[in-house]
């Protein structure tokens, strides 16, 4: 999932007395959102908050508006570890405005990519291929699974907002007409399966995907320009809108996600906001946790674990040298 964001940062230092964060943090409710990266940030969060600043913590079911609503409105959850905020800016701005919520680090550094995608042995073996017009000049490239004469499109399943959207762009760009099909799975896991199979084969996959995922830190995907910058009219008239009867050539923005939390939670856990203005990784460090989850069939827990015992050059920047010692120790 870039306007005025900037987080209240409660500067404290990382000079603080010994058994300070735990005296002062109390019970903190985490939402842990039902996608991967998210989850697996949440008990992430879990760990450092309680090894490193004496948390007791709570994790909770989320997703993006029922979460935010609750925190607007009940000041629960007290924080949102990766908070989409395309679809709140407005009263994201107002409940900031009104300090009951404040805005942390964005969490995935280089922001959540969409947009479509082949493997990245696709073009190296065709470097003239750049942009989705170049893709859809050698339909050859990229086999119709039931049709292997005409190239494919793969896109969403139909419960899926990118259905929406990459319906439209595939009529935008003439692709039935330069020989594609386009394919929708009926579910994540064929759409992950599509991929798995086109590197399985070394054969062609042109489509629909997302970052930071598990599936782009398991196969080297790269992203194809559509050629035209964002345009939000464009995307919020036409692009997003199922059944859209004239869309027109359009790309994908970036989505933004940070830490959200309340106003209570800075005052009950203040010596953690340093961490929570701090804290954030790459697509490709959160994306290779999620391959690493699942060819280990690991639990989000597990995958948090694994992410502090292989990637400490990364948290460690995150919390002062005393906490980075308790987290480590009690690991």
């Amino acid at each position: 999932m870039r306007y005025p964001l900037a987080a209240a940062a409660l500067v404290l230092g990382f000079c603080l007395r010994p058994g300070a964060a735990e005296a002062a943090c109390g019970a903190v409710s985490i939402a842990k959102m039902n996608w991967g990266s998210a989850a697996v940030a949440a008990q992430i969060d879990k760990i450092i908050l309680e090894r490193g600043f004496g948390c007791t913590v709570t994790l909770v079911p989320g997703d993006t508006l029922p979460t935010f609503t609750s925190m607007d409105t009940a000041g629960t959850p007290d924080m949102a570890p990766e908070f989409w905020i395309n679809a709140v800016r407005g009263e994201l701005s107002r409940a900031t405005a009104e300090n009951r919520l404040v805005i942390g680090a964005e969490i995935l550094a280089d922001g959540a990519v969409e947009g479509w995608w082949v493997p990245k042995f696709i073009l190296d073996a065709n470097p003239q291929i750049r942009t989705v017009d170049d893709a859809l000049a050698r339909p050859d490239l990229f086999p119709a699974p039931a049709q292997p004469s005409r190239g494919a499109v793969h896109g969403c399943p139909h419960d899926w907002s990118c259905q929406a959207t990459t319906a439209n762009l595939f009529r935008a760009f003439g692709a039935g007409d330069k020989g594609f099909e386009l394919v929708e799975p009926a579910t994540a896991e064929e759409l992950e399966a599509s991929i798995a199979a086109a590197f399985e084969t070394q054969t062609g996959w042109l489509g629909y995907y997302w970052a930071p995922t598990a599936i782009l830190g398991k196969y080297e995907m790269a992203k194809l320009s559509f050629g035209v910058t964002h345009s939000k009219t464009e995307w919020d008239a036409c692009t997003t809108v199922a059944g859209c009867a004239n869309p027109e050539r359009n790309a994908y923005p970036t989505s933004q996600a940070f830490t959200l939390v309340t106003q209570a939670f800075t005052e009950k856990a203040a010596e953690a906001m340093d961490y929570v203005n701090r804290r954030q990784w790459s697509n490709a460090t959160i994306s290779s946790v999620l391959a690493w989850q699942m060819e280990n069939r690991a639990s989000d827990q597990e995958a948090a674990e694994f992410f502090l015992d292989s990637h400490s050059d990364i948290w460690s920047q995150w919390v002062a040298p005393s906490v980075a010692q308790k987290i480590t120790r009690q690991g």
